[in-house]
C-alpha cells in the first residue's frame, strides 16, 4: 500500500487477520517480560479452579497484537514511511482470552490527517475476536505517525 492508497482506503475494514491460538508458553512468556505474573495467567492448577476455568491472556499481551495485525493485513504504507507508535484511544477489554483460543483482527482505517512536515496521523479501529464468542476480547483506537522518508 501507498500514501495515495492508504488515503483512498480510509472508512474501509481491513482483515480479518489469520487465527492466532493463544498459548501458555505466550502468556508465561508475557508474563516473564511484564513481571505481572498474577496467578489468573501463571498458575494454571489455581486458575483451573478460578472464575475463568482456566488461564487467561493478559489484556496487555491481547493489546499487543494490535500492532503486528497492522502489518500482517497491509495497513501501513509498505515503503516511503517510518512507523511509530503514537498512543490509544478508547480501550476496552470487552472479553477474557482463555489459553488455547484462537483470536483474529480486524482493523477499520478511521482516519489519515495531514500533521506537516511529511508527518501523517494514522486512526485506526481495532478489534480481536476470539473464536466461538459472541463478544470480542477487545476493542480499541490505534494512532500511529507516520513519517515520510525522504
Amino acid at each position: 500500500m501507498t500514501f495515495d492508497d492508504l488515503a483512498h482506503a480510509i472508512g474501509t475494514t481491513l482483515g480479518p487477520t489469520e487465527w492466532l491460538t493463544i498459548e501458555q508458553d505466550r502468556i508465561d512468556a508475557f508474563a516473564a517480560t511484564t513481571g505481572d505474573r498474577q496467578w489468573i495467567h501463571v498458575d494454571r492448577e489455581r486458575a483451573a479452579a478460578g472464575p475463568f476455568g482456566t488461564t487467561i491472556a493478559h489484556g496487555y499481551l491481547t493489546l499487543s497484537l494490535i500492532a503486528p495485525a497492522h502489518f500482517e493485513l497491509a495497513a501501513f504504507p509498505e515503503t516511503g514511511a517510518t512507523i511509530v507508535n503514537y498512543g490509544l484511544e478508547k480501550v476496552r477489554f470487552v472479553s477474557p482470552v482463555r489459553c488455547g483460543a484462537r483470536v483474529r483482527t480486524h482493523i477499520d482505517l478511521a482516519e489519515l490527517a495531514d500533521r506537516r512536515g511529511g508527518r501523517s496521523l494514522l486512526r485506526t479501529r481495532s478489534t480481536i475476536e476470539i473464536e466461538g464468542e459472541a463478544k470480542p476480547a477487545l476493542m480499541a483506537e490505534a494512532l500511529f505517525l507516520l513519517i515520510a522518508e525522504g
